[in-house]
């Protein structure tokens, strides 16, 4: 890329991805309120979170292309979040228990008045699980910072039995895609 990209995330994920691809980028996360707006669509208010991320970093970073995302675990219409707790956690985990759920990653891309939002969906299923491995997996903290009380690219991936989509919206950024429109979008702004 020729100008600076930013990717409004400190996400460990989201910048290992970016180095997957060989991309150059600052990493810088703002605070923003994630408060959705149960009343709008979800997928209009995960578009506007991952934009409104994006636009808080652009603030310090004028002139340079900006990177937001989130992602969103949705099973029966309800968001799981990150747990607040282990029990929190268990409850998540079994309510994925043996089931399929849908993964989204809301995605943004910011460069002054030009901007561009997306959402790549994957479904996730899940083998049936039992209190032992929920436990067990609940005790190497790996569930207490992941929306869905899960990371896939860990030892969450001992839960999942398929998935249906691309593995690294799951993860956190849909790589390939993103590389694509961050190409585009740049084009655009010449």
């Amino acid at each position: 890329m020729k100008r600076q990209l930013i990717l409004a995330s400190q996400s460990p994920r989201r910048k290992e991805l970016l180095e997957l691809a060989e991309l150059t980028f600052i990493s810088h996360a703002s605070d923003i309120d994630e408060t959705l707006d149960s009343l709008k669509p979800l997928r209009d208010e995960l578009r506007r979170l991952a934009l409104n991320k994006a636009r808080a970093a652009e603030k310090d970073y004028p002139g340079c292309i900006v990177l937001g995302a989130d992602t969103t675990v949705v099973m029966d219409d309800v968001i799981l979040g990150k747990p607040k707790d282990r029990e929190d956690a268990k409850r998540m985990l079994k309510s994925l228990s043996g089931r399929t759920h849908e993964v989204m990653t809301s995605c943004a891309i910011c460069c002054g008045e030009h901007e561009l939002t997306w959402i790549n969906t994957a479904e996730v299923e899940f083998y049936e699980l039992n209190d032992t491995l929920i436990d067990w997996y609940i005790d190497t903290n790996e569930p207490m910072d992941k929306a869905g009380a899960y990371g896939i690219q860990g030892k969450g991936a001992l839960l999942v039995k398929g998935i249906h989509g691309d593995f690294y919206t799951v993860m956190g950024l849909p790589i390939a895609d993103t590389v694509r429109k961050l190409s585009e979008f740049e084009k655009e702004l010449e």
